[in-house]
């Protein structure tokens, strides 16, 4: 895992809003998600792609990874953005709505017939049912495709779901995109917390996500990311115990049973200790 790249926090911005991409080089998060969907009115979708283009070339994020999202399939905008976003080379083009593993290749084959480069990855927005009961094949559909990222409200709406403290209703759809992505072995984003004053409830939300296996959240205000980069990093702890793990392990190789802090250890335990240290280790490399 040399080349795992930390996406604990990862902060939609709308591509119109010069200030707001110019305030994306100092903010903390991970990743950013220049959008050309939901926080573009349709007047302003051309000149931001061309802003959100010219953002993700400029090279002024430093180590965080830049994505652009374009607007969906069959919206008279999606194959100029999709076009112009490949050509700009971000980490990674964003799309909403995806619903299936020909989606994907079709993406993948405009996105290389744009001139992509290779390092431009596809992120996959799983937002409906139909995504969800297909996620498997989503997942799989393309070496391209890194991450899976949710569109809860989306799910939300189309489930005639509420949203509640804790998403029981969606809980199901949820795991389902996990076991998508994990079988595939590529990266999933939880969705957006919508209410950016309640601190208490996006916290709590950040906790179950990652208790759930998440690797970041998508996040819709700035003040999200510090929440989101404590709660999907390994704690202090939790690093102290995997290099304490491990050296149990390398130091009973081969005698037999190995114990650490009065549990036996296993193999499966010593992947997840190395995970652990990991992802510590590339959070510090970002922080530099």
């Amino acid at each position: 895992m040399g080349d795992f790249t930390p996406l604990r926090s990862v902060l939609y911005m709308p591509g119109s809003n010069a200030r707001a991409l110019e305030k994306a080089t100092s903010i903390p998060c991970d990743a950013l998600i220049l959008d050309l969907e939901d926080a573009v009115a349709p007047d302003a979708k051309a000149a931001a792609r061309d802003a959100a283009c010219a953002a993700a070339a400029s090279g002024e994020y430093g180590r965080r990874t830049v994505t652009i999202r374009v607007n969906g399939i069959g919206t008279e905008w999606h194959d100029a953005d999709l076009a112009a976003a490949s050509a700009a080379g971000p980490a990674a083009v964003v799309v909403p709505k995806v619903d299936s593993a020909a989606a994907v290749q079709g993406l993948v084959a405009a996105m290389e017939e744009a001139g992509a480069p290779d390092h431009t990855k596809l992120w996959a927005m799983v937002e409906t049912p139909v995504a969800i009961l297909d996620a498997l094949a989503i997942a799989r559909a393309s070496e391209r495709l890194t991450v899976l990222v949710l569109g809860t409200n989306d799910l939300v709406k189309e489930l005639y779901a509420e949203h509640v403290p804790g998403r029981a209703p969606i809980l199901p759809s949820l795991h389902t995109a996990l076991l998508a992505a994990r079988a595939a072995g590529i990266a999933i984003l939880d969705g957006v917390y919508n209410d950016v004053k309640d601190t208490e409830g996006f916290l709590a939300e950040c906790d179950q996500g990652r208790q759930m296996g998440f690797d970041g959240k998508t996040l819709i205000h700035p003040g999200q990311v510090e929440g989101a980069n404590a709660a999907f990093a390994p704690s202090a702890q939790a690093v102290e115990d995997a290099r304490g793990l491990i050296a149990a392990w390398d130091a009973g190789a081969g005698t037999g049973v190995v114990t650490f802090n009065g549990r036996m250890v296993e193999n499966l335990h010593v992947e997840s200790a190395r995970r652990t240290l990991s992802i510590a280790e590339a959070v510090a490399a970002l922080q530099g």
